[in-house]
């Protein structure tokens, strides 16, 4: 008796803990989607003036090249876009799946490239490897998302984004770190951080804060992929976000698809 209400309560706690990563996730599209829309428009609007300019009357041949040359770029631009967004939305599944991570990181900055830019935020890709990991993509793509709107968020006046990718073989373990030159977190705070509830972010200008659910459901997480969240951090200076997963076994990575 005592061990079918420990495996219902462990259902509902499963059940609640995916409920909220569908709500995160839903909340990240709408803090993304008035930024991708700015870019849609940019991008129309270059590939509405080039469509005129080509088909002016006086357009000679190698001006027409041109024309055709942009529009098929902002096309091809808009194409990733879309790609991400759908890849993003319909990423919710639990199904674990040899993942290159690199791709993985390169997916949600193509999301969140507009928004960092409005914000004068610079981002620098180290890549030292292209690990592969069991993971369920969503959930990742989540954390990642995450952890780098966050260090958007620290850095109020713009600053610079780092992410790097590694392999560490003799832990075998991935790597992915996420730092940024923002404000900092007070030492008293972050040892908490990771508390259910718990919270560094003021309301914003519409009472918005945040909810001290994100850094939670992030470690819960990775903690199911096995794997290790750790930051570090000091005021004034900024935040490094260190997750580790680990690296995909030899018989699984000859399993993916060629």
């Amino acid at each position: 008796m005592i061990g079918e209400d420990i495996a219902g309560v462990q259902h509902e706690t499963e059940q609640l803990r995916e409920q909220l990563l569908r709500a995160q996730r839903l909340s990240s599209v709408g803090t993304l989607a008035s930024s991708v829309a700015h870019e849609f428009n940019n991008i129309l609007t270059t590939i509405i003036n080039y469509a005129k300019l080509g088909l002016r009357p006086n357009c000679d041949e190698a001006g027409r090249l041109q024309s055709l040359e942009k529009i098929l770029k902002s096309s091809q631009r808009a194409a990733i876009i879309i790609s991400s967004m759908l890849g993003f939305a319909r990423n919710n599944g639990t199904l674990r799946e040899v993942t290159d991570l690199v791709e993985l990181v390169d997916e949600v900055l193509v999301l969140t490239e507009k928004d960092l830019s409005k914000h004068q935020v610079h981002v620098e890709k180290k890549y030292l490897a292209h690990p592969k990991a069991p993971v369920v993509r969503g959930q990742i793509e989540q954390i990642l998302l995450n952890l780098i709107i966050n260090a958007r968020q620290a850095m109020p006046r713009g600053g610079r984004l780092q992410i790097e990718v590694r392999e560490n073989k003799t832990a075998n373990m991935a790597e992915i770190k996420i730092c940024d030159n923002g404000i900092g977190i007070a030492p008293d705070k972050l040892r908490l951080i990771f508390e259910a509830f718990f919270t560094t972010k003021e309301p914003d200008d519409h009472g918005h804060g945040g909810s001290g659910l994100g850094l939670s459901v992030c470690r819960q997480i990775i903690e199911q992929h096995q794997g290790r969240i750790r930051v570090e951090s000091l005021v004034g200076k900024g935040s490094k976000f260190t997750v580790k997963l680990p690296l995909a076994a030899q018989e699984e990575r000859a399993a993916q698809p060629a």
